[in-house]
């Protein structure tokens, strides 16, 4: 700043002096440059490894070993074409319609799917996902060296959206698994596949984040990768490496409005793609452990109605009858913070914890109930994932509502004809939400109409009178209502006002 200051002030007089100072100053620039090294290839990013190595300028000699083992996958599906209108040959549907509908029904077509896999094996078991080659009849494989193979579909599992191909070919390149538990966010990765069908790409970025749930796959297993290496579709089933060159993930989803990469992409971290495999391979399906109970997670508000000094684990809201769970005792409202020792921070991170535990294995829960910690030996079941959902119907309610009050909604003794329209069984008694007020704080904690409370502060409520006094009684403390909606049990904290 000195210097820009004196130059401006400098008279013609000081020319020489400006000159001297000038090649003065040249002088020490390019001094300095030669002393670093400094060259156009300096400009590169100096990129450190997870592992703390040196910085590289190029990651050619980790592609090279990786891309010969990632393939092209090709999947062939059966389209069948909509069935003919059986009236169509009626002169009297044909008279308001003419020629428009056609005399034929269309011969059945076939549509094919891109995707990406990863060679796990020498003698060729393939890993992918599941979405690539779901309901596929034909499979095809190509290699980077051009040669191209049917494949056989060993097994698939749509709640991680993994699966396992097999090839007649051996001697494969192959890529190595590592160890996905031991990524760090800010890790550097590439993705390699074929996006778009354009042939095999590498892109690069960084881990963005670890443990993250989308809801878009099958059952929502997930427990991703999220990294904004580009990905793209025709990714999917392709490999994420780390600067080893191991494989650390399988790409999987992206998240886009408009279909195209925005730098928010996900992959199906090793370790749960190596279990799933292994069951594939040995059993031809997947086992997964299960508790019995449905959690979500404590927020700062829940924490506070139970009278907890601190949010931290995940709050049970009901309990699966004839679970291991309801046999080790667990019960609504009990509060999980650690599985066989190990902290329990979020719904999603217990559900896979236990989803990875074989069937009849006995874990040990850490549970705080009345601010009271004790530890419950639970047997797990087996899950059987069902793909079917209930009907989101609404219903009418009954228009003979009551008020509840302080907590901004209108309420009626649920009856079995409501019970049947809203999809919740015949044995539920509570209160259905009639009317629910957007700037009240039931609407505010996002209670919903055809909501149905089945409980107050853990006392049931059969009448509004039962809402009404548990809300007096719980004074300044939020009120924690049970909640089932349509069919499915959830726990949310009110603020009265």
């Amino acid at each position: 700043m000195k210097i820009v200051g004196s130059i401006r002030n400098m008279s013609t007089n000081s020319i020489p002096v400006l000159l001297v100072l000038s090649l003065g100053l040249m002088s020490l620039v390019f001094g300095a440059c030669a002393s670093r090294g400094l060259s156009q290839a300096s400009n590169t990013p100096q990129y450190v490894t997870g592992n703390g190595a040196a910085p590289q300028y190029s990651y050619a000699d980790v592609v090279s070993r990786v891309a010969p083992a990632v393939a092209t996958i090709r999947a062939a599906r059966r389209v069948r074409p909509a069935q003919q209108n059986p009236y169509m040959n009626d002169p009297m549907f044909r008279q308001f319609f003419g020629e428009r509908i056609p005399q034929q029904q269309q011969p059945e077509g076939r549509e094919y799917g891109l995707g990406s896999g990863v060679i796990v094996t020498a003698d060729g078991y393939i890993l992918t996902n599941h979405h690539v080659v779901d309901g596929a009849e034909d499979i095809t494989v190509e290699l980077t060296d051009r040669r191209t193979v049917s494949a056989k579909l060993i097994g698939s599992d749509a709640p991680s959206d993994l699966a396992v191909l097999k090839i007649d070919l051996n001697n494969l390149a192959v890529v190595s698994l590592g160890n996905s538990d031991q990524v760090r966010v800010g890790d550097i990765v590439l993705a390699v596949g074929n996006p778009l069908g354009i042939g095999q790409t590498v892109t690069s970025g960084i881990i963005s984040a670890k443990g993250r749930s989308t809801g878009l796959s099958d059952g929502s297993f997930e427990d991703f990768l999220q990294t904004d290496a580009p990905i793209n579709k025709g990714n999917s089933g392709g490999a994420l490496v780390n600067t080893n060159g191991e494989l650390i993930g399988i790409n999987s989803q992206i998240l886009s409005p408009s279909g195209g990469n925005i730098g928010i992409g996900f992959a199906v971290p090793i370790n749960m793609a190596r279990s799933v495999m292994d069951q594939l391979l040995k059993e031809g399906k997947v086992h997964r452990g299960q508790l019995g109970v449905v959690v979500q997670p404590v927020t700062s508000d829940v924490a506070a109605g139970l009278g907890m000094k601190e949010a931290r684990g995940v709050v049970v809201n009901s309990v699966q009858p004839g679970s291991g769970a309801e046999k080790a005792g667990l019960r609504q409202y009990d509060v999980i913070t650690a599985l066989n020792d190990t902290p329990v921070n979020d719904s999603n991170e217990l559900r896979n914890k236990v989803a990875g535990t074989p069937p009849g294995t006995q874990v040990t829960l850490t549970v705080v109930r009345e601010n009271r910690e004790q530890q419950f030996k639970v047997t797990l079941g087996e899950l059987v994932v069902s793909n079917q959902r209930g009907n989101e119907n609404n219903g009418e309610t009954n228009p003979n509502n009551e008020e509840s009050g302080k907590l901004g909604i209108n309420v009626t003794p649920l009856t079995p004809e409501v019970a049947r329209q809203l999809n919740i069984g015949n044995n539920v008694e509570g209160l259905v939400i009639t009317n629910v007020g957007a700037n009240g704080p039931a609407g505010e904690a996002g209670i919903q109409q055809g909501d149905v409370i089945l409980s107050a502060n853990k006392q049931p409520t059969r009448t509004s009178s039962d809402l009404v006094g548990a809300v007096q009684r719980a004074g300044d403390r939020p009120i924690l209502l049970l909640i089932n909606r349509r069919g499915q049990t959830l726990i949310v904290a009110v603020h009265a006002k």
